[in-house]
């Protein structure tokens, strides 16, 4: 870890312990104890994890490149780059890269209407013909409720997914222009009455972004610029597809994985008139800010970011507005909103041609996640659902142990490191016969293995306890001992592989 990155780790653990403990307000706070915070085990146990296991599921999956970010609170604890921006110039992938988020847009557009809202420009519950007179699209049903401002944003007006023309098919990926896609609306017809049924709607969208260049009387891009992106500081952050930056900071957009195991190369597109949809590029660094302002939002204060949007504006934004009739699916204003492992999630996806991204908060935790791809195929949801997996147990943890963990003299601490020191030795990724790979790491007191690929990293995670020299064994979930596995050391102290069932695991690197 770089000096950088420790410094950030320092940052957020102290954060952490402050938001969660009462006990650590009575710490030290002398520099000397806050360094000795960097060292905590479980977070830096959890970051070499995120590393070994993206660096891998990118190479199997064949990913051209991702770029990734972990935020608590204000600091961006992680952010890395793994592969390839240009696949043919080699161009590394990294936390600055630019990619087209697609449909995090719609957030950036949420954000604009909540706050032309709160200057009474606009209600939430104004028909979208009073801002937009030519709206006049054919009712699938007489006498159907108003399609509102509120229906835009939480996709539960009824109008279709797109506007009506093919920009989702390729080789050219041709997105219509506003006029275009004020001249079509007239033909096209709602497929439900709204306030019946959620719909996901880039049209939706779109005519959102209409009301908030009528209701501010400025163009959209410029609105958002000025009194979005500009004060959040969010400078690599655009409302259309940077074309300044091709072949250099904005990724090439792959296709997805054919049965020949190749991917095609996609053309630059720009989104036009549905922009305020699905046009947005940003940079896994920008999101992580993104994120971190609205921590900043809810957590009130004198610094707190209610220049850009007020605190109970942002919380409406995150909580449920729309449940569909079948309870599967639930929307906020332009967020959406979702349950995992019994914990409740804020944020948005985004696919275009070439890109998945996905931005996922935990609000109440002040932990966020940022996964961004060049290519299609890339189950991105799930990898930024699995990273906040690995890290926030670790940032938990942290809050209940920094008291000791920052008490130099306290033998508890001393031993614990000196022990995970002497446990790095066989860390390392080792060959398996059957395919795929094992990374040994450390983890809590002991060691784990990894079998790569998995798309389940924590639950497939198999911990080791050391029972001898050399020699550990597996833990069972009931925490008793299973099988020994056994590492053969060379002469420089380094495993040369290890046994385990019998079978021999070779060390790669």
């Amino acid at each position: 870890m770089t000096p950088h990155n420790q410094i950030r780790t320092l940052a957020v653990i102290l954060a952490v312990a402050i938001a969660t403990s009462s006990a650590v307000a009575q710490l030290p706070t002398d520099s000397s104890r806050r360094t000795s915070l960097m060292s905590h085990p479980r977070v830096t146990q959890a970051l070499e994890f995120l590393n070994i296991w993206l660096d891998a599921q990118r190479a199997y999956d064949q990913i051209p490149g991702v770029s990734a970010a972990v935020v608590h609170d204000q600091t961006i604890l992680w952010s890395s780059g793994f592969g390839h921006a240009d696949v043919a110039r080699k161009t590394p992938a990294t936390p600055a890269t630019i990619y087209s988020i697609c449909s995090i847009s719609k957030l950036f557009t949420s954000v604009a209407v909540m706050q032309l809202r709160d200057a009474g420009k606009l209600r939430l519950d104004d028909p979208v013909g009073r801002h937009l007179p030519w709206f006049n699209i054919k009712r699938s049903v007489a006498g159907a409720p108003e399609i509102t401002v509120e229906g835009l944003l939480t996709h539960s007006s009824g109008l279709p997914r797109e506007s009506d023309y093919p920009y989702w098919t390729g080789p050219s990926f041709t997105f219509p222009t506003r006029e275009q896609i004020v001249e079509r609306i007239a033909s096209q017809e709602t497929l439900y009455p709204a306030e019946t049924y959620f719909q996901y709607s880039n049209l939706g969208i779109s005519l959102a972004g209409e009301v908030v260049a009528a209701a501010s009387g400025a163009p959209y891009s410029a609105y958002i610029q000025r009194n979005i992106l500009d004060p959040l500081g969010l400078s690599s952050t655009t409302p259309e597809m940077p074309e300044l930056h091709r072949g250099t900071r904005l990724a090439t957009g792959y296709g997805a994985l054919t049965r020949d195991g190749t991917r095609s190369t996609l053309p630059f597109f720009a989104t036009r008139g549905i922009a305020p949809a699905a046009g947005f590029a940003s940079t896994a660094e920008d999101l992580a800010r993104f994120a971190s302002w609205q921590f900043r939002v809810l957590s009130g204060g004198s610094a707190n970011g209610n220049t850009v949007l007020k605190a109970n504006t942002l919380r409406e934004m995150q909580r449920v507005h729309w449940m569909d009739p079948n309870f599967e699916t639930s929307w906020g204003l332009g967020f959406a909103v979702w349950r995992s492992e019994d914990k409740t999630f804020v944020g948005h996806g985004g696919s275009c041609p070439g890109y998945r991204s996905q931005l996922l908060l935990k609000p109440d935790e002040k932990v966020a996640t940022v996964f961004m791809a060049n290519a299609l195929g890339v189950d991105s949801d799930e990898f930024a659902q699995r990273m906040y997996e690995i890290v926030a147990p670790a940032l938990k943890t942290a809050a209940k142990d920094t008291i000791n963990l920052l008490r130099k003299d306290s033998p508890k601490a001393t031993q614990t490191d000196t022990a995970l020191q002497t446990l790095r030795k066989y860390a390392g990724v080792y060959e398996s016969s059957f395919g795929g790979e094992i990374a040994v790491l450390p983890w809590e007191e002991g060691l784990a293995a990894l079998f790569l690929p998995t798309m389940n990293p924590v639950k497939e995670l198999v911990k080791l306890r050391k029972v001898g020299e050399h020699t550990f064994r597996r833990i069972r979930k009931d925490d008793a001992l299973g099988e020994a596995i056994i590492f053969e050391m060379k002469a420089d102290g380094r495993p040369s592989r290890f046994i385990w069932h019998s079978n021999h695991y070779r060390r790669m690197r």
